[in-house]
């Protein structure tokens, strides 16, 4: 079975965030209250119209990360 490239791509950008994310909140330097809202944010945004820009976008960046 072929894998669809941006499915790959969004779990590792996805997983890469929230290692982040993580780093972040236990390095002191972001709050656990602003985290959890920015993630929320993200979930909320997915679910509008521009969530296909934003993955058109993140391809179009790792595509130009790749080149070099």
């Amino acid at each position: 079975m072929k894998e669809h490239p941006v499915v790959g791509l969004s779990i590792s950008a996805a997983a890469l965030l929230a290692i982040i994310v993580v780093v972040l909140v236990k390095g002191g330097h972001v709050r656990f209250g602003p985290a959890l809202t920015c993630t929320l944010f993200g979930f909320t945004l997915a679910a509008t119209g521009l969530a296909p820009a934003i993955n058109t976008g993140l391809a179009a960046l790792a595509g130009l990360l790749a080149s070099f």
